[in-house]
């Protein structure tokens, strides 16, 4: 192993310029030779794969976003557009790619690795923290404090004008924002994927406190729930128990801004992790962090293996209302 390669893939996550730099300076201290590929698949197919030095990733460990730039590439999808993304790390000569990204990166990794031999490590680097094998995924700790930080300022909203906010948070097809967020702010009711969601008792929950002269409540969806999207849920609300509510999506800010202190150290510990791996000749893996051990496993069990939501906090978000 002398040359080896990192990149980028899917939507951003806080942490990931932390792992980049964690990535190559552990890479180089090893006394390997680190590239970077630009646009994730994209820089593979397209050749757009530069040296990285460690005066490269000084002061990013702060910054959000990626210095490699994230894109999803619909090429790499076919099988020819995989044949180029190898034959692009064979002519610079690189033995090992590292992918910082979710479960389409790794899919996209894992038919890279069997098809053409490439020594691959995938680092879990998502905000909807639905990678099993990891029990957090870099960027899920910022994205869940920048969900509570905007709750904790609309609760202030909420209760001095007496309203019932429904927020909306990112998550994909994945609760783990937000019920982690949801315990965290108080607040009276959650809606995730993983569960049913019975909107009849939790509008006869709301209404008892609207009732109860309790008016500012806060309701917190994901935007995967099965009973819609947060528009939607209040359009029920509306029409099914005349109750009136208003709506913030908070989209995509929970993607973006410095990584809190937890995301560096965990992109820190995956980074150096990774290289490890590939030196040990573990791949094709994912590294990820379990009960306090970092661990390897099977790049495929991150999408075949369902990850659980936590059962205590599911029951806190029931009992604490």
């Amino acid at each position: 192993m002398k040359r080896v390669c990192v990149l980028t893939s899917g939507g951003d996550a806080p942490g990931m310029n932390a792992c980049i730099r964690a990535v190559v300076r552990s890479g180089l201290r090893e006394g390997l030779e680190v590239f970077g590929a630009g646009r994730g698949f994209e820089g593979l197919v397209d050749d757009l794969i530069h040296p990285l030095s460690s005066d490269d990733v000084s002061n990013i460990i702060q910054r959000g976003g990626t210095i490699l730039h994230a894109a999803r590439c619909p090429r790499f999808l076919a099988a020819e557009g995989r044949a180029r993304a190898a034959s692009s790390l064979r002519s610079a000569a690189i033995d090992g790619l590292v992918v910082i990204g979710g479960d389409g990166s790794f899919r996209g990794a894992d038919a890279l690795c069997r098809e053409h031999g490439i020594d691959v490590i995938g680092v879990p680097g998502t905000i909807d923290n639905d990678l099993w094998g990891s029990d957090r995924t870099i960027g899920f700790d910022t994205a869940v404090n920048t969900a509570i930080e905007a709750m904790d300022r609309i609760k202030d909203t909420a209760s001095a004008h007496d309203r019932l906010f429904i927020v909306e948070v990112m998550g994909r097809d994945a609760g783990f924002i937000a019920l982690e967020a949801s315990v965290a702010v108080g607040a009276e009711a959650v809606l995730v994927p993983e569960t049913p969601t019975d909107l009849e008792a939790i509008s006869r929950t709301i209404r008892k406190r609207i009732d109860s002269g309790r008016t500012g409540n806060i309701l917190v969806v994901a935007e995967g729930d099965e009973s819609g999207n947060a528009v939607e849920i209040a359009a029920l609300m509306k029409r099914d128990f005349d109750i009136e509510s208003h709506v913030t999506i908070l989209g995509h800010i929970q993607r973006g801004g410095p990584p809190t202190a937890a995301d560096r150290a965990l992109a820190s510990k995956l980074g150096w992790a990774a290289i490890a791996a590939l030196l040990e000749g573990a791949a094709p893996c994912m590294v990820g962090e379990m009960a306090g051990e970092v661990v390897r496993h099977p790049l495929a069990d991150s999408w075949t293996m369902k990850k659980p939501l936590d059962d205590l906090l599911v029951l806190l978000s029931e009992r604490l209302r």
